[in-house]
């Protein structure tokens, strides 16, 4: 989610014209949050206000399948019933209820390997048996159905929109991203992504709730295609074309997280690296994902861009950030296979080297980009 970004030459006016002339396209682009410090495990009697202040539409957050905050802490005698006394949903139903009470729409993202699914080697690391995931996935999708009762006999909300993993092309979320082979270097993560992305769509989709759609992908923008490097990853596209090889398939939308790396470049700049996907050159992922799997639907599901203050290193103006973010939601409506654009984050992290893309400062102090996130329909 955090990463060495952003900010950038200010967009010129014959370009800010073709756009605002194409904003019809996609008339109903979702403008919405991730922001999962402040709603998941944040106090919601405080974040949910802001949240219709700023007129939000959908928000993302991790369904984390183990760790701290997973469901699943030990192996679930009857897996695919959200009730068995294995499963704890206490988490996402108080974040689920908030989001209904306050009208958004949520987004979960299935995340996060527990430790008996994959002999105790991590939350990146892809479950031994993919069935388990199904599994999951399956008692989740029935359980945010909008047909389930939670433990005190309240109807529990349904959430309509489902994520399979997070970045599986960067390997803080998913590794090994190569493995050696036959004396040879495999791209791994991909092969394992694909199990994950069926499982994920097999689980939600078997739960019969028309609806309910899943994306795969949420692809990190960049890779460098180095088994050798001290941080290997794979780049967008290329991982998309390993995808369709493994056998991903399934899936409603496929989801991508277009950030900008270098200070210089604003949406609308083309990005100088050929591994490198964009919202300057999301077309060309678009256009790959039409030659493999046809005109599927496509969200971004992270997007954002830092400030200085506080990051003098890596932001730019905060007047910037908001001019930025309105050129980057008149891209997205102006493109009519993208259905939804999520911003990161609502407030500033606090956490050392944390993400300071919020709307808010971390002191509660309003942006110039919360007004302009404010006004977008």
């Amino acid at each position: 989610m955090r990463r060495l970004t952003v900010v950038l030459a200010v967009v010129v006016t014959a370009a800010a014209g073709v756009l605002a002339a194409n904003a019809s396209a996609s008339s109903k682009l979702i403008k919405g949050l991730y922001d999962e410090a402040n709603t998941l495990s944040g106090n919601p009697d405080r974040t949910f206000p802001v949240l219709r202040q700023l007129n939000t539409k959908a928000l993302r957050t991790n369904l984390y399948w183990g760790g701290r905050y997973g469901v699943a802490r030990s192996r679930p005698l009857n897996p695919t019933d959200p009730e068995d006394p294995a499963y704890d949903w206490a988490l996402y139903d108080r974040t689920i209820n908030y989001s209904q009470q306050f009208g958004i729409k949520v987004v979960l993202s299935i995340w996060g390997t527990p430790r008996w699914a994959n002999g105790g080697r991590g939350l990146n690391v892809a479950p031994t048996n993919a069935l388990d995931l199904e599994r999951f996935a399956r008692a989740a999708a029935r359980r945010y159905s909008g047909r389930w009762l939670a433990e005190d006999g309240r109807g529990l909300p349904r959430v309509d929109f489902w994520l399979a993993w997070n970045e599986p092309n960067n390997p803080i979320f998913l590794k090994p991203q190569f493995k050696r082979v036959g004396g040879h270097q495999v791209r791994w993560s991909p092969r394992e992504y694909a199990r994950i992305c069926n499982a994920v769509v097999r689980g939600v989709h078997g739960a019969n709730f028309r609806t309910q759609k899943v994306a795969c992908g949420a692809t990190a923008p960049g890779g460098n295609n180095n088994p050798t490097s001290s941080r290997p990853s794979i780049s967008p596209v290329a991982f998309l074309r390993s995808l369709k090889s493994n056998g991903a398939k399934g899936f409603d939308a496929y989801a991508h997280h277009p950030y900008h790396a270098n200070p210089s470049e604003s949406p609308v700049t083309p990005p100088k690296g050929i591994n490198t996907v964009t919202l300057g050159n999301i077309s060309v992922l678009i256009k790959e994902l039409t030659r493999l799997y046809g005109a599927k639907r496509v969200w971004i599901t992270e997007y954002g861009y830092q400030t200085n203050p506080p990051d003098k290193l890596f932001g730019v103006s905060w007047a910037k950030q908001a001019a930025y973010l309105k050129q980057a939601y008149a891209i997205a409506r102006a493109n009519p296979r993208i259905d939804m654009l999520l911003w990161f984050l609502l407030r500033d992290d606090t956490a050392s080297g944390g993400w300071q893309s919020g709307l808010i400062t971390a002191a509660g102090r309003k942006k110039p980009s919360f007004i302009q996130f404010q006004r977008i329909r």
